[in-house]
């Protein structure tokens, strides 16, 4: 039997375990990977993170670095192996969780590795784990190479021809530009782009978001709430500047698919080779069979990741908080609270 027991060793597990290692709890990270890491290691190989280093710390251990520099996915990696061995962190790989339950106050968690109990659970799966591709994509000819975001490595991948990358978010913009080098590409969007730069006055954007407030905006307040209905701006200018010099071309929102054809929000249809999916990610915990937790619509019904079930938890979700609560830039506070919560009232 376990005090806590978390589901995932993302940076979201990462950072809870270590505020639950210094309470001393007996607990355990469950995770179906083979690493820390892993889910990094799979994104696509050119990935550069638009946060830069000072903000991508998890608690008590920096991030080695330029302090405005932007890191690379294989940083990141890097940096999570080094804190989950820095802080020896009771990790169990290759746990692939098949149904959670509470009885009679206690978490019942099967996996393939058997069951586990505990007193409390946090479900630190994150918000990148479900990729989400459009229904029409089954109607589109086996001849064209469909790949999500997540299934994206490098140009090798995709045939000879076209490549239409659809979402106009930052993953979406930075596979366009590198495509772009190489075929002729197309960006299709459901909303007009803004860009904002990196840098400003050599220091980070990020820096001044920090300076004005922004970084620490909860989800309920005024600018929170307009944040979010803005959503995130293209980070950099290298989409703008390809699309400038007709590298990229844009198309607006896609509404249809068939054979080999797409079909767009302005009814013109464009006959395509490749189909890169950046459509992001819908969240679904299908093994969790507690009543009460997820809404009809699919949202988990939380105040800051703390749930109406009596130690149930969650961690990583996007805006669980504030923007960066999904991300290594923010993760940290909420694990923080989340344990503290836990320390407070379940412990």
């Amino acid at each position: 039997m376990y005090n806590t027991i978390v589901i995932g060793a993302g940076q979201a597990g990462l950072a809870v375990g270590y505020y639950l290692k210094q309470m001393n709890q007996h607990f355990l990270i469950l995770d179906k990977g083979q690493e820390v890491g892993e889910s990094w290691i799979n994104r696509y190989d050119s990935l550069v993170l638009f946060t830069p280093r000072m903000y991508n710390a998890l608690p008590a251990l920096p991030f080695e670095g330029e302090a405005h520099g932007l890191p690379d996915k294989n940083e990141v990696v890097s940096y999570l192996k080094k804190y989950a061995l820095h802080f020896k962190l009771p990790i169990q790989f290759k746990t692939e969780v098949i149904q959670v339950e509470q009885k009679e106050g206690i978490f019942h968690i099967e996996t393939n590795q058997g069951v586990f109990q505990s007193h409390n659970l946090i479900i630190a799966t994150g918000a990148f784990q479900t990729p989400y591709i459009p229904a029409m994509s089954k109607n589109i000819s086996k001849e064209v190479v469909q790949l999500h975001s997540t299934q994206y490595r490098n140009p090798s991948q995709l045939r000879d021809g076209n490549v239409l990358v659809v979402g106009g978010g930052n993953s979406g913009a930075q596979i366009a530009v590198e495509l772009s080098k190489e075929r002729k590409t197309y960006l299709a969007i459901s909303k007009k782009l803004s860009y904002l730069p990196t840098i400003l006055l050599k220091k980070s954007i990020f820096w001044w978001f920090d300076r004005l407030g922004l970084l620490k905006a909860d989800a309920n307040s005024f600018i929170g709430k307009l944040i979010q209905k803005k959503g995130d701006p293209i980070f950099g200018y290298e989409l703008q500047d390809a699309i400038k010099n007709n590298k990229v071309f844009m198309k607006p929102k896609v509404i249809d698919g068939k054979n080999t054809d797409i079909t767009f929000n302005d009814q013109t249809t464009l006959n395509v080779d490749n189909i890169i999916w950046a459509t992001g990610f819908i969240s679904i915990f299908p093994w969790l069979d507690i009543n009460g937790v997820v809404s009809d619509d699919g949202k988990v019904i939380h105040q800051r990741g703390v749930t109406d079930v009596k130690g149930l938890y969650f961690i990583g979700l996007p805006w669980q908080y504030r923007r960066g609560s999904g991300l290594l830039q923010g993760v940290g506070y909420d694990a923080e609270f989340i344990v503290q919560h836990l320390k407070k009232y379940y412990n």
